[in-house]
Order: structure tokens, then C-alpha cells, then sequence
């Protein structure tokens, strides 16, 4: 039997893509939760259908994070349980999850987090790349700072993970055959758990083409090979 949650923030892991990988446990503390605090309502909304229960909803995205992050602190000093997801995975990961987590810890509050899906993990396993160690640098910013982040990645040894949307997944994977090398081997995976999932493996030269050739489509996770 799942035990029971007993803090009064709770990380809630989501199903990046097929809902038979909600565990028994988060959804027992989707139940107990009294508020639901969700990166978009509306994906949440629809999980909590599917799992046949009816909570009240609050947002938290990257828009609206700062004023809201006090106000539910103070829920919290009140004696309610929120449950904190993200629209898939887990939250805090590449997600402002961790603003709440560090005001309601800098609060005194005590703050639980579910083991449960997230997307880079399966990813960095079916890359063929090694695993072992590795560094996980998130979405890269879109303008400012881009570019030295990037050159920052040219020694690394490690096994370099990185998120990326459909429509910029083509000019990064241009920037980092650009920065790191066109031969450098790299894995690009998209709709994870999904019916289209697929995992595309080769150069970062020949990812780029290959992605250039095809409507690139879903989330991306890309792996790219550490400096040997």
C-alpha cells in the first residue's frame, strides 16, 4: 500500500505523454491535495478528468510566478496542501516549480517530491551515449547569453542534455555542430512514451540534416557526446 504524503507541499510528477505512468502514489496525493498548482490549468485540468478527480486549480507559470509564489506560501502557513505539477514531468525541472519549492523551504514549510517521470532520464539512456556522468543544461536562452553558454560547452566532458521546442530545434542543433564540432555524435529524441515516439542517432551534422528534411515535430531532448 502507498503511504500517504504527510507534507504540505508535494511535488507531483506527471506523465510526459501516455497517462498509464501516473504512479498510484501521486495520484493519491492529487486526492488529498486541497489545491492543485499547475504550470497550465487546462493540462492539468484534464489529467485530474482522466484520473476522475475534482480540485480547484490555481497558475503558476513563468508570467505570473513572482506575485503568485507569496500568496500560496501564505496558504500554506494556513494549513493547506497544495500539490505542485507541471504540464508533464516533474515539476521544477526547465519549469518555475523551483521558486515555490525555495520560498515555502526558505519559510520553514516542509516540501515533498514524488519519484516519477521526466523526460531527459529515458532519453540520456537510449542515447547510446555514456551515462555515467553527465550535465543537463535545460533550454538554452533564446537570445541573450545564448551564444556563451554555448562555448562554455565546448570542453565539457561530459554528456551534454538539453531541451529544445520544434521550432528552434533545427538552429540549435546548427549552433552546437557550429560551437562543439559537426562530428560530434549526439542522440535527438522527441514525443517520449508517446505513439510517435522516436530516437534519432548520428552526428550533430547529420541530425541537422535529417531534422532539416523533416517537419520537426513534439519536445526535444538532445544528447550530444562529451569532449574526448
Amino acid at each position: 500500500m502507498s503511504k500517504a504524503t504527510h507534507a504540505p507541499l508535494v511535488l507531483v510528477p506527471t506523465p510526459i505523454g501516455n497517462l498509464e505512468d501516473i504512479t498510484l502514489r501521486a495520484q493519491r496525493a492529487l486526492s488529498e491535495a486541497d489545491v492543485v498548482v499547475a504550470e497550465d490549468t487546462r493540462v492539468s485540468g484534464r489529467l485530474l478528468q482522466h484520473l476522475g478527480l475534482q480540485k480547484p486549480l490555481v497558475s503558476f507559470h513563468t508570467h505570473n510566478e513572482h506575485r503568485t509564489v507569496e500568496g500560496l506560501v501564505e496558504r500554506l502557513q494556513r494549513g493547506e496542501r497544495i500539490a505542485l505539477v507541471s504540464d508533464a514531468g516533474t515539476p521544477g525541472i526547465s519549469d518555475p516549480g523551483f521558486l515555490l519549492v525555495r520560498a515555502a523551504v526558505q519559510a520553514g514549510i516542509a516540501v515533498e517530491c514524488l519519484p516519477g517521470p521526466t523526460a531527459f532520464v529515458p532519453a540520456l539512456v537510449v542515447s547510446g551515449l555514456p551515462c555515467e556522468r553527465f550535465v543537463f543544461e535545460g533550454f538554452l536562452p533564446q537570445k541573450k547569453g545564448r551564444r556563451t553558454r554555448l562555448e562554455a560547452l565546448r570542453d565539457e566532458p561530459r554528456t551534454i542534455v538539453l531541451y529544445e521546442s520544434p521550432y528552434r530545434i533545427v538552429k540549435l542543433l546548427g549552433e552546437l555542430s557550429d560551437v562543439l564540432g559537426p562530428d560530434r555524435p549526439a542522440s535527438v529524441s522527441r514525443e517520449l512514451s508517446k505513439l510517435h515516439e522516436e530516437t534519432v542517432r548520428g552526428t550533430l551534422a547529420e541530425l541537422q540534416a535529417h531534422f532539416s528534411q523533416h517537419e520537426p515535430r513534439g519536445e526535444f531532448v538532445v544528447c550530444v557526446g562529451g569532449r574526448g
